[in-house]
């Protein structure tokens, strides 16, 4: 099972925004969809895998039934650790299979399709410059995440958010970065601060043309798209818990 359709990526570029659909399916149910995930990998099922699809969608199911399968296989059996590890112990480790899988992937259409030695490094290189799965899941290139950082900080014309505070309740306030306007002048000092910062969500790397919220709980920052807050919802809420974190609940 590939979980990607019929089409067949043939070159080194169509091979990594294959690559890019599967981690960012893969991503979004180890974050966003995390709960989900967590139930559907019941360890009273048979031996489970994680499938990410080109299409960015995820999908847990039994392993392909022919052999040898047509794509390299997920790690076998994810769902049978589920309920002997710690929550995180266990996303870090199905995470860390993912990566394996994913290069295991790339590379297998690299030499079905006859890549050759420049071609190979070109893939290599262009995946290398995207966080791992795990680095996401885990927050391990996150530089920021101690900081805390509030809207008031930063330019006036991004105060707005900043000023949910009312009265003698103005403490904690939920920690956003507005999209500047075109004609703004980009400030390299903030480029710079965010520029290692990852969206929890999809991956992605910080931009200034984009609207961002911080999870007050988890302290990870998420594309406002990624998890469906924008601007204007967010300047009426005062503690931001994202999607993994408002849905964390005792695991027995």
């Amino acid at each position: 099972m590939d979980g990607g359709g019929q089409y067949t990526p043939r070159t080194v570029g169509e091979v990594f925004r294959d690559f890019e659909g599967r981690r960012a399916g893969m991503i979004k149910a180890l974050t966003t969809d995390v709960e989900e995930f967590y139930r559907q990998c019941d360890p009273e099922k048979e031996n489970l895998c994680l499938y990410g699809s080109p299409n960015e969608k995820w999908e847990v199911n039994l392993p392909a039934e022919e052999v040898p399968p047509e794509l390299p296989e997920p790690a076998l059996g994810i769902n049978f650790a589920r309920d002997g590890m710690q929550e995180k112990d266990w996303l870090s480790l199905v995470a860390v299979h993912s990566d394996a899988w994913l290069l295991a992937v790339a590379f297998y259409f690299g030499a079905r399709f006859g890549f050759n030695k420049a071609d190979r490094k070109n893939l290599f290189t262009m995946i290398n410059d995207l966080p791992t799965i795990f680095e996401v899941v885990t927050g391990a290139v996150k530089k920021q995440t101690k900081e805390k950082i509030s809207v008031s900080n930063h330019s006036s014309s991004k105060s707005k958010s900043g000023s949910k505070g009312r009265g003698s309740d103005s403490g904690k306030h939920t920690r956003t970065i507005q999209a500047k306007d075109e004609d703004e002048v980009v400030d390299g000092g903030e480029e710079e601060e965010h520029g290692d910062t990852l969206c929890g969500a999809c991956g992605e790397n910080y931009a200034s043309d984009e609207f961002w919220i911080c999870c007050d709980v988890c302290e990870k920052w998420f594309h406002g798209k990624c998890v469906k807050i924008t601007p204007a919802r967010a300047e009426h809420i005062k503690q931001y818990k994202c999607p993994s974190c408002s849905n964390k609940r005792v695991r027995t």
